[in-house]
């Protein structure tokens, strides 16, 4: 038996009536608008109880109540709405047959992937986003990608607070789908912003031992070392696209995407392209020995509905 991770168990309620408790005195409310009301020249913590069940909120301050409240249809899709993973094909850069996808969050409304992390990690909802993601992606995968196919799923290393235990829920899904372990590639997100590499190392090591493979995303010139790629010891390494881009007009890109293969290639580690959307970098791409590439060139994300 394993214990659920908190922090992936994350939930703000909002209770349209109740009690809200400031200087622990109880003020009874008969909806979130006269809430609203009573919040607005409160400068102290509160919380507010629901007096059916007895739960209660966390205790915060009332502007932080106010800005829950305020942006609560974003808090509730994040906790309870509906999801899907749009899918964007990765190839093989040498033969041009498609090697796998990129799973990619998506809500059924209007609210970008950008604005939905933003608003998760204001309000302590990151873990409980990033899990979610990871679940649509298998989800997808089961639908849409062939057994012999992989999928890239995204994940934050600071969502993941106990790999031990946050990442039980990721692999239950998988197993509840019945889907193959080597299936998958997690990779980390903002890898130049990693700071704990012995934290990323933990999860990493966690992903493996269960059979699944892990890659770095987005790496540049400031993340590429050879100390740094010997610790991490990724499977696969996306490169930004920064550096793809007109590279095939650019000496000093190009001569950073033939180091970064060499010292790949030597290591064993498997060098994705990402962001391709000509035809010219393709051929510089190729030229150099990547082995993988995605781009607007190769496809958009797209539902696995379709």
């Amino acid at each position: 038996m394993w214990s659920p991770c908190v922090a992936c168990a994350t939930t703000i309620p909002f209770f349209e009536r109740g009690l809200v408790v400031v200087n622990e005195q109880s003020h009874p409310y008969d909806s979130l608008e006269e809430l609203t009301n009573r919040l607005a020249d409160i400068q102290s913590n509160v919380y507010c109880i629901d007096p059916v069940t007895n739960r209660q909120t966390a205790p915060i301050t009332a502007g932080n109540l106010l800005d829950q409240i305020a942006n609560r249809d974003t808090i509730e899709l994040i906790q309870h709405g509906e999801f899907e993973s749009h899918l964007q094909p990765i190839v093989h850069l040498d033969t041009g047959e498609r090697f796998g996808y990129e799973a990619l969050l998506r809500s059924r409304n209007d609210i970008s992937p950008g604005q939905l992390f933003q608003a998760a990690n204001r309000f302590g909802l990151h873990s409980k986003l990033d899990q979610r993601a990871r679940a649509e992606a298998i989800k997808a995968t089961y639908h849409a990608v062939l057994p012999h196919e992989k999928t890239f799923i995204n994940f934050l290393p600071s969502t993941i607070y106990n790999p031990d235990y946050c990442l039980q829920h990721t692999f239950e899904v998988i197993d509840r789908y019945d889907l193959s372990p080597d299936r998958f590639i997690f990779e980390v997100v903002e890898t130049e912003k990693v700071q704990d590499v012995a934290h990323l190392q933990h999860v990493f090591s966690t992903y493996k031992k269960r059979g699944m493979k892990v890659a770095l995303d987005d790496v540049g010139a400031g993340f590429s070392t050879l100390d740094m790629l010997k610790r991490l010891e990724p499977d696969y390494v996306k490169i930004d696209r920064s550096y793809i881009s007109f590279c095939d007009q650019d000496a000093e890109k190009r001569a950073f995407l033939k180091n970064v293969r060499q010292l790949t290639r030597t290591m064993g580690i498997t060098l994705l392209a990402e962001g391709i959307e000509r035809a010219e970098e393709v051929d510089v791409c190729r030229e150099l020995g990547f082995d993988l590439a995605q781009g607007y060139y190769f496809g958009k994300p797209a539902p696995y509905a379709l």
